[in-house]
């Protein structure tokens, strides 16, 4: 679709926005709100005719991309056959969404508890945890995300949770491996994996296994810095669960369906979790959908005593209608597969020599597309291009980055010094080309702040 410039009703739904929309995690008088008119494929535009390949996929989870033409055919179907229904009752959207979904978790996680997005289920996940070992506390790691709701924010391991913090969650954080800023004084990932796990253990045993209920881990962290696990930890970590008797939640809220090149990133690590969430990519954001997928132990708690939780929207149907069109386009049209051999052949080798090239990058890591680019002002010392949650005049030379590439036809995902190449799954071999070209450039002014 070619963009038709529009700027007053640009203007006109700037000023509404303006005038009554408040946004998440921001100072209202501080921001600008780019005035979107349009979106399709890989691609969004505004209302001065301005396109950008969005290398965000929205907030990582537009996998399919924008208005794929067989969910938004399912949601018109949809809507005109059963708009909504309580989540009490059997409705085919809601149980074939559910058999889809279990199909393609790992192991017995056959069970599917709806949610309205990736915080609740989260909720819920550690509710389920508690209830079904009787114990209270969780652990969780630093740099980690994992919602916006009270309980999911005081699990979070960054600094989003800070204002939110009242120290009385019954949360316990720890250092998960990331080998390029290593807590462990590690060379090595086998020497980082090892001392992790040490760590990990060493915090169960003076927190006191006995109280606690879960540990919870995005299975690859997105928005802390997309850090893959070293070979051995999450398997490391399931050990330590089955010693202790802890649940083993995975949160593939970010990284599931597709994200990493497989269905789940637990399927490159081949680990099986007892409660895993998951929102996003499950329908591509088009309605709003999560949930936690429970393994058979777990399900059997709540056999024959009721679980206490529910939402109105549970299993909503025109989200799962949505979920089944895109779990069946993303078979049919081998959207994984492509998020696998893209991310092997093209992604990552482009990233690696952008490194290679330009002094301000210091490490780039991931999978699929699911990728990181780590920005320093100097690659000996690591320093950070702008320090650990920057704001105002200490951000400028993330701020230039970011301005530059969205001068280049590029919308980046910039989190604290970092930026994250996560476009949707399907985008083309020509596509990545065109963004990464514009990341080069994006990169160019970076290398403006190295010393």
């Amino acid at each position: 679709m070619t963009p038709q410039p529009n700027p007053e009703a640009g203007a006109a739904v700037k000023a509404a926005d303006r005038a009554h929309v408040f946004h998440s995690w921001s100072a209202q008088e501080l921001i600008d709100p780019l005035a979107v008119a349009g979106a399709e494929g890989s691609y969004f535009w505004d209302y001065d005719g301005k396109r950008y390949l969005d290398f965000t996929s929205g907030l990582v989870y537009t996998n399919i991309g924008y208005q794929h033409p067989k969910v938004v055919a399912a949601i018109q179907e949809q809507a005109a056959r059963m708009t909504t229904f309580a989540p009490a009752f059997a409705v085919e959207s809601r149980s074939e969404a559910a058999r889809l979904i279990a199909e393609r978790t790992p192991g017995d996680l056959d069970k599917i508890f709806f949610t309205n997005g990736g915080a609740d289920a989260v909720e819920h996940a550690v509710r389920m945890a508690r209830l079904h070992t009787g114990r209270a506390k969780v652990l969780s790691a630093y740099r980690s995300y994992h919602g916006g709701t009270q309980q999911a924010v005081n699990i979070t391991g960054d600094p989003r949770r800070w204002a939110s913090d009242s120290a009385t969650a019954g949360v316990v954080h720890f250092w998960a491996p990331y080998l390029y800023r290593s807590r462990f004084y590690a060379e090595t990932e086998e020497q980082e994996c090892a001392r992790a796990l040490e760590h990990l253990e060493t915090t169960i045993g003076f927190e006191g296994p006995g109280t606690i209920a879960a540990i919870i881990l995005e299975t690859i962290p997105g928005t802390a810095g997309i850090m893959v696990p070293p070979p051995g930890y999450l398997a490391g970590v399931r050990e330590l669960c089955d010693k202790y008797g802890i649940v083993f939640v995975l949160d593939e809220v970010m990284a599931g369906f597709g994200r990493t090149g497989e269905w789940f990133a637990a399927d490159l690590f081949g680990v099986v979790p007892d409660l895993m969430t998951f929102a996003k990519g499950v329908n591509s954001g088009y309605v709003p959908l999560g949930g936690v997928a429970i393994s058979g132990a777990i399900a059997e708690t709540f056999g024959k005593r009721a679980y206490p939780g529910g939402l109105t929207y549970s299993g909503h149907p025109l989200a799962c209608a949505a979920a089944v069109a895109t779990i069946n386009a993303m078979a049919e049209e081998g959207v994984v597969e492509n998020a696998r051999d893209l991310g092997a052949s093209v992604v990552g080798p482009a990233l690696r020599e952008l490194a290679d090239r330009h002094p301000s990058v210091g490490e780039v890591r991931g999978t699929g597309m699911f990728w990181a680019v780590e920005l320093v002002k100097n690659r000996e010392t690591r320093e950070p291009l702008v320090p650990y949650n920057a704001a105002g005049e200490a951000n400028a030379p993330m701020a230039a980055f970011a301005a530059a590439a969205k001068k280049h036809g590029i919308w980046p995902f910039v989190n604290m010094n970092r930026t994250h190449v996560v476009p949707p799954l399907n985008t083309g071999e020509a596509e990545l080309k065109e963004g990464l070209a514009a990341l080069d450039a994006a990169l160019s002014v970076a290398d403006e702040y190295t010393a």
